[in-house]
């Protein structure tokens, strides 16, 4: 973090706030009111917190930040064993009434003011009071005197008395500095490595934050700022708070002075695509950043609307070309953008000037400084250089390679269309849903089946394994952050991490290279685990603002506590730019034996699908969900060399992102669920076998049930179930996971039909 920013590591158990005791003055000592407020200390100088200044402390008045709101009460009483005894020797309040005096608020002196008569005859003998600074029925501090008539004194850090002093009067003043820290951006849905806030300070001196509370919309969940934590101006703290609560879709982001004091607050109801951020950083309103910006200045420029629209790699007019879409609704200047093919030292520069008009279509001859080969790839740069879009490909298209729909469609062959719209006449019809949505199809009653507290946060994806050889059966779930594996066994009771082979807290993930953190968002496997797991991904959590929507595939079967992927599958440039918190979430496998008997269609290669045209593809497709489009897509993944082949596309209709996919090998149907963004509706897909249907071999929609009436509508974002001999009366178990821990816990069960559906 840059500045004076505090790096927080994830920390186990409670934080626990500091009981400080802060000197007033050479002679006397502050006491905290332990009976009234609990666990609250005297924080001196600390923003929120009354300051004693003289006579009755050393502290110092600000005008220039003092917060003439945040206490309206000061109350006398006598102090004996703790507590105070018998009513109250006086009051002062900011709107006083009949008994009770005036607390001036003096903003231009920058102090609270109240003066307590001592020549009552209640104060003939001498007793200890408590003076205590009160915001409604709260003490937010306190300190205790000793007064006989006319006379005061404050009692010194060894028990004894400080010299009496004669007055009539005694001024009760204090300081109190404005709190000034803000939210300045917000993580709710998988950072790095969990949800987190983002605070700043907007004043001109430093502020000490130790004891601050952030909260989300549960007084229940708590973080507390450690001791010792100083903000300088302008500087931004980064607090990981999900060890000890996620932030959900629909939530808020506060933040408490150690008093209680609610100083600054920022309210959600859906997950943002990237983060939620102040701009300009700390005094600005809260929007959509463009990017993650963990730590640093929050990104608000405007959002790329300018993208890579077709590409022509082999003998077009006059030679190579690359055509861009402006897909804003403002014209945009590209002056100085570079176009370049997969080597760095290949540069085309556009020219000064050079604008292109809101939904227009601009190509570029680039064959003038480099020619695009048969496996290559074309990528943008805006004129600071930060790659904005890119293409690759791994032979030459028949004609050219357009996007479909333009500007946000995936990449297919096309026919050449330079300078205008691509012709998409090819593509397949979209999906036409159901026309309502039907209630659950199983039973609506719904258990919690994991150990309260066993994720405490970002469980995403689940795999439901039968076990073999008198082995139990097994729960697969992936976490999305940190990026791992755990291997779940019922013990009877409730679904726990299996304590052999090194499974007991899980196994992080790690690319091919053993670096980085994958955001393990789902995971499936072929003929079992034992033949390899494979997750879907969409970015490195080390990596949090850059899409990389991967399929990786590890081997679970040994000892070691982290796992290294033995293949990656980047199918970012194949895929339509996304948000790198709105791709891959969700992969299931479906076998070939099955795509054949069913007439599946190879969209891309024009024909019903052919195994042998694959090699090395692990006897089957692997379908993926992006969050970002909805959209389904069949990839066959050759083992041999990594590279892959998008079979086909389809779109599940939800608004908010497919979040997970379940293949059903038995009764041959696709699940395919969403969130608490769409209710956690389920998709059933099969594949369409109607003799002259317009997509007959395409997968085919053929209901949409809501979740079960008993399911909270919570950030569900995996889904899986149990296989047919788990039968029992014509249902058997489906599970999700619940990302956001509700109630502690991550896990659910209910019951689904044992039939395929009509």
């Amino acid at each position: 973090m840059r500045s004076l920013r505090s790096s927080l590591a994830r920390l186990g158990g409670a934080l626990l706030v500091s009981l400080i005791a802060v000197a007033c003055s050479d002679n006397a000592v502050v006491a905290p009111d332990t009976s009234a407020s609990p666990g609250v200390a005297a924080f001196a100088t600390i923003p929120g917190t009354p300051e004693w200044l003289a006579p009755l402390g050393g502290g110092i008045a600000d005008p220039a930040t003092f917060d003439a709101t945040a206490i309206n009460l000061v109350q006398v009483c006598v102090w004996a064993n703790n507590a105070c005894t018998g009513p109250l020797t006086a009051q002062f309040s900011t709107t006083p009434s009949a008994g009770i005096g005036l607390l001036t608020a003096n903003a231009a002196a920058g102090r609270y003011e109240a003066s307590l008569d001592l020549m009552s005859t209640s104060f003939l003998a001498r007793k200890t009071y408590r003076i205590a600074a009160m915001n409604g029925n709260t003490v937010v501090r306190s300190i205790l005197i000793d007064i006989v008539r006319g006379r005061w004194a404050l009692t010194r850090t060894d028990g004894t008395l400080a010299p009496l002093s004669a007055a009539s009067a005694l001024p009760i003043q204090f300081y109190v500095a404005a709190p000034l820290i803000r939210v300045n951006e917000v993580e709710s849905n998988g950072g790095t490595p969990g949800d987190w806030v983002e605070i700043t300070n907007i004043g001109t001196t430093v502020q000490d934050v130790s004891g601050f509370v952030i909260k989300d919309n549960d007084n229940a969940h708590i973080f507390t700022i450690p001791a010792g934590t100083m903000l300088a101006p302008g500087a931004l703290l980064v607090l990981d708070v999900d060890p000890f609560f996620g932030l959900g879709a629909s939530d808020m982001a506060r933040v408490f002075s150690p008093t209680g004091l609610l100083v600054d607050s920022y309210t959600w109801t859906s997950h943002a695509t990237t983060t939620y951020g102040r701009c300009p950083d700390g005094t600005g309103a809260f929007k959509t950043t463009t990017s993650s910006t963990r730590g640093t200045a929050n990104d608000c420029s405007v959002p790329n609307a300018v993208f890579i629209n077709e590409v022509e790699s082999s003998g077009g007019t006059p030679g190579d070309w690359i055509e861009l879409t402006n897909t804003s609704s403002a014209s945009v200047d590209i002056s100085g953008y570079v176009l370049r093919d997969n080597d760095d030292a290949h540069t085309f520069t556009i020219p000064a000037g050079t604008v292109i008009s809101a939904g227009a279509y601009i190509a570029f001859d680039v064959e003038v400084a480099y020619g695009l080969g048969s496996a290559d790839a074309a990528r943008l740069f805006n004129s600071s250089g930060t790659l904005l879009d890119s293409y690759s490909w791994t032979a030459h298209a028949t004609v050219t390679y357009g996007r479909c729909p333009n500007g946000t469609g995936t990449f297919v062959a096309t026919t050449s269309s330079k300078g205008v719209a691509n012709s998409c006449g090819t593509e397949p019809p979209p999906v036409t849903p159901p026309v309502t949505i039907e209630p659950w199809a199983g039973a609506n009653t719904v258990t919690e089946v994991d150990v309260s507290g066993s994720f405490s946060s970002n469980a995403s994806g689940l795999m439901y394994e039968v076990g073999t050889g008198g082995a139990p059966d097994v729960l697969w779930v992936a976490q999305n952050g940190p990026g791992s594996i755990h291997r779940m066994i019922f013990n009877g009771t409730a679904w726990v991490r299996d304590q052999s082979n090194g499974w007991a807290n899980g196994k992080h993930t790690k690319y091919t290279n053993n670096t980085g953190e994958p955001d393990t968002e789902d995971l499936t496997f072929t003929t079992g685990s034992m033949a390899g797991m494979y997750i879907a991904t969409e970015r490195n959590n080390q990596a949090s603002s850059v899409s990389r929507l991967s399929i990786l595939r590890y081997d679970v079967t040994g000892n070691a506590d982290s796992l290294i992927a033995t293949h990656e599958w980047n199918l970012t440039a194949d895929l339509p730019a996304v948000g790198a918190n709105l791709g891959l979430e969700a992969i299931t496998w479906v076998p070939d034996n099955i795509l054949v008997a069913q007439g599946f269609r190879d969209v891309t290669a024009g024909h019903t699908y052919n195994p042998a045209e694959y090699a090395d593809h692990a006897g089957g497709l692997f379908f993926v969900g992006v969050e970002g489009t909805g959209m389904i897509h069949v990839y066959a993944l050759n083992h041999t060399n990594s590279t892959f082949t998008r079979i086909a596309s389809v779109s599940t209709g939800f608004p908010a992102g497919v979040m997970a996919l379940s293949y059903d090998r038995e009764l041959t149907q696709l699940w395919a669920t969403c969130d608490n963004t769409c209710g956690g509706q389920s998709d059933i897909f099969v594949i369409d076998q109607t003799a002259g249907s317009s997509t007959v071999g395409q997968l085919k929609l053929t209901h949409i049930f809501a979740r079960p009436s008993n399911l909270p509508d919570t950030n569900s974002e995996g889904f899986t179930f149990a296989p047919q001999s788990a039968c029992v009366a014509g249902f058997k178990p489906a599970f999700w996971a619940d990302d956001n821990a509700l109630n502690g816990h991550s896990l659910r069960a209910a019951m689904v039909p044992c039939v395929k559906f009509p």
